[in-house]
């Protein structure tokens, strides 16, 4: 008769009792589907975070398998929905009765979307990263979404500095002239001499966090895409022409932007949304002239709510 296989975790004590906040794992790597607000279901590979706290002192460790499993079920058999992640959390906790009152889930992965042209209409992929956070504490459900968003930003500094020097250029080239011939000006500002320079931009990321409500019914992820490319004016492209290209310089000249001025516009857009009971929004500005990054931080500043840190 075969023997049966020792199992350290349910029939050895602590080495040393307390209770722990979160055990469970973290990098695993699965392939799920995802369903969002107004998208076809899309696969997905997705690395996951998943744990439980551990509220009995003397028991050896919690059940890792349990979690990998119901974890696998849902990567093979369901979807990624609101709806299911709440399932996959109150299982955690079920499979670990009287170890358990609390869960975790975590999952970070690139959604990619078909963004549209600025002007040609043209359409191109772009991926966004995105994490989906559900947690129980207290009996009651947290669900948090996260994305990053690309976008140019251009310096209003810069921007006064290099007007001065044009104006500068412009003065030199028709000094003294009483009437200056229209044509003549419009040809030589279409040269380098006429625009002498330019102002600096840097590709930017905005990472926005959100709580959603009991209202949201699923993730909304196209509409947090929106709502960020929309609030800063100068998203980053992916299929362009040259009037595309052409309307993006526009664009990012009528939007002169420091870190400060778009975490201001994020945070106004963002509060006019209910469903979102809370935010947090780090804006990285990854400059050109320096070495270093500007950046801003808010909160939506909620008692007990997201702190900047």
């Amino acid at each position: 008769m075969p023997t049966s296989m020792p199992d350290v975790a349910n029939q050895s004590s602590a080495q040393h009792e307390g209770v722990l906040d979160w055990v469970g794992m973290s990098e695993i790597e699965v392939p799920v589907m995802v369903e969002a607000k107004g998208e076809a279901p899309r696969p997905v590979s997705a690395k996951v975070e998943a744990f439980v706290n551990l509220i009995q002192a003397k028991a050896k460790g919690i059940h890792m398998s349990r979690l990998y499993l119901l974890l696998d079920q849902l990567s093979t058999e369901g979807s990624l929905t609101k709806a299911s992640l709440t399932e996959l959390l109150a299982n955690f906790i079920s499979s670990h009765e009287e170890l358990s009152d609390k869960a975790f889930i975590k999952f970070s992965f690139d959604y990619h979307m078909r963004r549209k042209s600025l002007i040609s209409g043209k359409q191109g992929w772009k991926a966004y990263p995105i994490t989906i956070i559900g947690c129980v504490r207290e009996g009651q459900t947290h669900i948090e979404m996260q994305i990053d968003v690309p976008y140019s930003s251009t310096c209003p500094c810069s921007a006064a500095l290099a007007r001065q020097l044009i104006q500068k250029a412009f003065e030199e080239k028709f000094d003294g002239q009483q009437q200056v011939d229209s044509e003549l000006v419009r040809k030589w500002l279409g040269t380098t001499e006429g625009i002498v320079a330019t102002p600096h931009s840097q590709r930017s990321t905005a990472e926005v966090k959100v709580k959603l409500s009991q209202q949201i019914e699923a993730f909304p992820i196209t509409d947090l895409v929106n709502l960020v490319e929309g609030a800063l004016q100068t998203p980053v492209q992916a299929a362009v022409k040259r009037e595309d290209e052409q309307e993006f310089a526009r664009l990012n000249g009528q939007n002169l932007m420091f870190c400060e001025d778009a975490g201001r516009r994020l945070k106004h857009a963002l509060n006019l949304v209910e469903a979102y009971t809370d935010f947090w929004v780090r804006v990285n500005h990854f400059e050109s002239l320096h070495a270093h990054d500007a950046v801003s931080v808010s909160t939506k500043g909620i008692a007990g709510g997201y702190l900047p840190y």
